[in-house]
Formats: structure tokens, C-alpha cells, sequence
């Protein structure tokens, strides 16, 4: 026969297990929002769902947990993202020294910016790019991190294809 305490004990976890459950659905999946790829960067995210959060360095070891690798890809939990909304320059084999310039500006930027507090990601219509990342629109308070770079001049909106970064021409 059970005790008062131990079955109000169990009552407690049950009832406090559904209340997470009802909050957030408690296995950490990205809220899946659906439209096109020009629409990422004005998601409504309330704050609440903002829970990632690490100490991002640049990536250098093999062991990639917590790291950025340019202005559009990072490392978290050791899972590779791919920032969905943008496309920054390349820092690993550049077309032009403009490119490297504006790439590591980029890079740079994406660490601080996350660094700067908890962030969320959404995925959209697909789950992966044909590399194996995650492709997420990461958002801090309902703000697009990758519309950030952008407004700094460091990436482009993804709009498909890929341009150049270098003048007449490049990549």
C-alpha cells in the first residue's frame, strides 16, 4: 500500500510532466513553420521559445560541438546547422580576397550575435540541404539572426541560387 507522500509524490510529477509537455512538447523539436523562405525572417517567436544557448567559439578542432564555421553555418550540440533565410560569403576556399574579407567579417559577427543569449531555430519546408545540415531560421525574440547579417552586409537573403561575392564575377 502506498503512503500519502509517495502517492501525492507520483501526482505531482504526473501533473507537473503534462504541464511541460503542454508548454513545450518537452524533446526540444524546432517548431515547424510552414511558407515560403522569404517569410522566415518575420516569424513571431515568443521569447519563451528561445532556448538555445552555448558559448560559440570559431570551430578548429575535429570535435565540433559548440562552434561557428563561417557566416552561415554552425556547430550546436553537435549537430551542423545551416542558417536557412541567408547565404554569407565563403571563408574556406574563397573566389576573391573581398570574399575572404567580407566571409570572416561574417563569421565573426554570427559567433557574437550567438553569443549574445538564447536563440531558437525553426525549420521550414525542408529538414536538411543535400550536405546533411539542419537548415533552421535561428531567431532571438522573434528576430532572424541571419536578417541581422544581413542588415549588417554581411550575407544576402536566400533567394535560391548562388551568387558571387567578388566583383565581376567569383563563385
Amino acid at each position: 500500500m502506498k503512503t500519502p507522500h509517495v502517492a501525492f509524490a507520483m501526482f505531482s510529477l504526473v501533473a507537473l510532466g503534462g504541464a511541460w509537455i503542454a508548454y513545450d512538447d518537452g524533446f526540444k523539436r524546432p517548431q515547424t513553420i510552414v511558407g515560403r523562405e522569404e517569410d522566415f525572417r518575420t516569424i513571431p517567436i515568443r521569447s519563451r521559445l528561445d532556448p538555445g544557448s552555448a558559448m560559440f567559439s570559431l570551430c578548429a578542432e575535429p570535435v565540433r560541438v559548440n562552434c561557428v564555421v563561417d557566416g552561415d553555418t554552425f556547430w550546436f550540440k553537435g549537430e551542423k546547422i545551416r542558417i536557412a533565410d541567408i547565404d554569407a560569403p565563403e571563408t574556406s576556399e574563397p573566389a576573391c580576397p573581398a570574399e575572404r574579407q567580407v566571409g570572416e567579417a561574417a563569421r565573426d559577427c554570427l559567433v557574437a550575435l550567438l553569443n549574445a543569449g538564447p536563440f531558437s531555430m525553426t525549420s521550414g519546408r525542408r529538414d536538411r540541404d543535400r550536405y546533411g545540415r539542419k537548415l533552421r531560421t535561428v531567431v532571438r525574440s522573434g528576430t532572424s539572426l541571419g536578417e541581422m547579417l544581413v542588415e549588417e552586409g554581411l550575407a544576402r537573403r536566400w533567394d535560391g541560387p548562388r551568387f558571387g561575392w567578388c566583383d565581376g564575377g567569383g563563385s
